[in-house]
């Protein structure tokens, strides 16, 4: 049964959820950023998704996906595609690396992620769907100033689950 998570992405850099590195804050500074994150007042977790994105000139769109499942993770999903009349399709490969206790042996577990949707001025609102994975499929993040990480607050939206 796994127990902890070291996430990657296509590049190869990792390190565990519970001993973060420092976030990358310059990454997302120019992107849009979209999230729904919240920190639960009840277990103090941290949980949603973030979705920061950066369109080019020529319809396409580079976007990095950030997924909190109880600790906060700076290590994003990267995605690449393109959008027309504001409906953008995006898509990459999170590669995702866990330790088996009480063994700790490392498995490596690939995941096709696809993202669809509309992407507005003040939300994304769209489809997110990881292979593999039960996940929430629509989402509707509203935009925010900058990551969660990066917030300097550090407080997301505060919910009860």
């Amino acid at each position: 049964m796994p127990a902890a998570s070291l996430n990657t992405n296509e590049q190869g850099t990792s390190h565990p959820n519970t001993a973060m590195a420092e976030p990358d804050c310059g990454r997302t500074a120019k992107m849009r950023v979209y999230s729904d994150a919240y920190l639960s007042e009840e277990t103090g977790d941290v949980g949603g998704i973030e979705l920061a994105v950066a369109e080019k000139n020529d319809s396409t769109i580079d976007a990095l996906l950030f997924i909190y499942e109880g600790a906060p993770n700076d290590e994003a999903i990267p995605l690449s595609g393109g959008v027309a009349n504001k409906y953008v399709t995006l898509q990459g490969n999170w590669v995702e690396h866990l330790v088996e206790y009480p063994s700790k042996k490392e498995i490596v577990q690939r995941h096709f992620v696809r993202v669809e949707g509309k992407l507005g001025s003040a939300a994304f609102q769209g489809d997110l769907k990881i292979e593999g994975l039960a996940f929430p499929e629509k989402a509707r993040l509203k935009q925010v100033p900058q990551i969660w990480l990066c917030n300097k607050r550090g407080n997301p939206a505060t919910k009860t689950p």
